[in-house]
């Protein structure tokens, strides 16, 4: 993450200072009203905060980019589950999301962009990302958008309880309360045992867990392969498998504009990881967190355009629940700069 603070510039500030007031006094031919002028700043002094200050903004910016192209995305998978198939959506998602990394990578980096030293592993936390999506793309078919979106909120608090078994990350008591406390919202989000409940919601509740594995296998896989080889593999995993699929799902698009639609989904959701990767290099993941509940505003707005239904009050009442708990931890990271959670995210592509 990147932090800056004008240290360079305040020493040279300082050091001028004081050799203004250690000179000897036979040096001083200056008259009194001169020496008692305040020494001049040196140029490069007030450049650091306001630099520091403008990359900080331009990662916000970046976060609500991303924040405002999930919920698209995930908009157009509601759209298009009317006509097509969960699993041809994902190999939709996963065939142009390939398409884009590698036009994105492959000229940089060559054959160098598949070179794993973690192939196992790779496989593994892609083979959990398919499992998030498939779950994903079935639930959301049945929710609507701000509940799916509300729940799936959640994986950052199971990989919060999963660092601590896989990656031996300290489990401190406040971060334990607060993954309690949001899956208290998510009770009362789906509210369980209820007229209302809907299965999907253990759709999208299974989608959270897989993509807390992803996260965490990808932490794993993070020190020893590029970032740009696990980007890879998560499109070229997915791609495989549903291609296997594909024949007994397959239904041609009617239109040009249906072809074009079923290939946005990958644009979009590389656009959405790009902009967090950018974020994540011009600020802190704690002071980023806040923005990337940007998407539940999104999912109301894209919900809304779609079906023109707005979330009851059970479903702002849950979300408000995991978004103070998320906020909480967000918080209590800048006082022991764990990395265990990041900005939250509730795609699943």
């Amino acid at each position: 993450m990147h932090t800056s603070a004008p240290t360079a510039a305040t020493g040279v500030g300082l050091a001028c200072i004081f050799a203004s007031l250690t000179r000897p006094a036979g040096l001083n031919t200056v008259r009194p009203a001169a020496r008692r002028a305040p020494p001049k700043t040196p140029p490069s002094m007030p450049a650091a905060a306001p630099q520091a200050l403008n990359r900080t903004l331009v990662g916000i910016l970046f976060m609500l980019a991303a924040s405002s192209l999930f919920p698209v995305m995930n908009g157009l998978v509601q759209v298009l589950s009317a006509r097509y198939s969960s699993e041809q959506l994902v190999w939709a998602r996963t065939a142009s999301h390939l398409v884009f990394i590698l036009a994105l990578f492959g000229p940089r980096l060559g054959l160098a962009v598949v070179r794993s030293t973690q192939l196992r592993w790779q496989i593994v936390r892609s083979a959990v990302h398919l499992g998030s999506m498939l779950c994903f793309f079935n639930g959301v078919k049945y929710l609507e958008l701000a509940k799916a979106s509300s729940i799936s909120f959640t994986a950052p608090f199971i990989v919060a309880l999963l660092a601590w078994p896989i990656l031996g990350e300290r489990m401190r008591l406040g971060r334990l309360a607060a993954v309690a406390v949001a899956f208290l919202g998510v009770l009362v989000v789906i509210r369980p045992g209820s007229e209302v409940f809907q299965w999907a919601s253990l759709l999208i509740l299974a989608s959270s867990a897989c993509y807390a594995l992803y996260q965490v296998f990808t932490r794993l896989v993070a020190g020893h392969d590029l970032p740009e080889t696990s980007a890879v593999y998560s499109a070229v995993v997915g791609t495989l498998v549903m291609t296997l699929v594909l024949p007994f799902v397959w239904i041609t698009p009617p239109s040009w504009t249906d072809a074009a639609l079923l290939f946005s989904l990958g644009i979009i959701g590389g656009l959405g990881h790009y902009c967090v990767a950018r974020a994540m290099t011009c600020a802190q993941a704690n002071i980023l967190a806040p923005f990337g509940y940007w998407q539940m505003v999104g999912a109301v707005i894209v919900g809304y355009l779609i079906s023109g239904l707005l979330p009851d009050a059970a479903t702002w009442a849950g979300t408000a629940i995991i978004t103070c708990a998320g906020l909480y931890i967000a918080w209590s990271e800048t006082r022991v700069r764990s990395p265990a959670v990041a900005a939250p995210q509730s795609q699943r592509g």
